[in-house]
């Protein structure tokens, strides 16, 4: 893996994915692992919100918005995605 901007923060959220995954197992809908993993994120003592709607700007101007799953600490963003593996188009 490469260099994490917010590693502390960033390893205490792998470690409640991995506790969610050991937990459900895989073949849920994607928002059942996100309700548990905003639960799981909570338990832990992290500040997180589901669905948090962000401003997308181009050149000073507003393009359109997005969408997080979910937003830890107000610094990192956790985007979902449920598959029945990695595919390429999901590494790196």
């Amino acid at each position: 893996m490469g260099t994490l901007i917010h590693e502390e923060l960033s390893n205490r959220i792998i470690g409640c994915f991995y506790q969610v995954y050991n937990t459900l197992g895989h073949g849920f809908l994607e928002k059942v692992y996100e309700n548990s993993l905003l639960i799981e994120l909570r338990k832990q003592g992290l500040q997180a919100e589901q669905q948090i709607r962000r401003d997308v700007f181009y050149d000073g101007l507003r393009v359109g918005e997005y969408f997080a799953d979910i937003v830890v600490d107000d610094r990192v963003i956790i985007e979902l995605k449920a598959a029945d593996g990695i595919a390429p188009e999901h590494e790196g």
